[in-house]
């Protein structure tokens, strides 16, 4: 993939409890291990955290038990390794017992120019754009990846030698 444009994402979670509470005791004893490995893995570029490194102190709702998550990567690809197929994913399939279900989308994903870091703002606009509106180019998930901006998309039957 080409350098011109990078991949935000944003996800949130409604916690059971505090952070410094016993119902997510489990969930921050894994935080920093899983925000490491986030940093080390491949087409990781940024990701959003205060001093304690991590954003668990951050308050972007109302509700001050929605955690936000908000991230940058090199492509699709890169993300979904990090978030199915590595140690993180056993804590995704921990999540029922430190986060409550969610009723709207809580992830979106957006391609930014390279370079760019996106703002809590920007996040919050578009997970609520999709929780509206669906999937576009504008906010999109996992389920219908729009392709980066400038991206020569092809059909596959596009590729095959015509017949004369």
């Amino acid at each position: 993939m080409k350098d011109c444009c990078h991949l935000a994402q944003v996800n949130i979670g409604r916690a059971l409890g505090p952070m410094d509470g016993p119902v997510m005791a489990g969930f921050a004893a894994r935080l920093d291990e899983i925000n490491a490995l986030a940093e080390s893995s491949p087409g990781f570029v940024w990701r959003l955290k205060t001093d304690a490194g991590n954003a668990t102190s951050l308050q972007p709702y109302e509700d001050e038990r929605i955690l936000i998550n908000l991230s940058v990567w090199e492509s699709p690809e890169h993300l979904k390794q990090f978030v199915y197929r590595s140690a993180h994913a056993q804590v995704m399939r921990q999540r029922k017992e430190w986060f409550a279900r969610f009723g709207d989308a809580y992830v979106a994903l957006w391609w930014i120019p390279a370079g760019d870091v996106p703002t809590i703002a920007e996040a919050k606009e578009r997970l609520h754009y999709l929780q509206l509106n669906g999937e576009s180019e504008f906010a999109f998930s996992f389920a219908k990846l729009f392709p980066a901006p400038g991206t020569i998309v092809r059909c596959a039957s596009s590729l095959e030698p015509h017949a004369q």
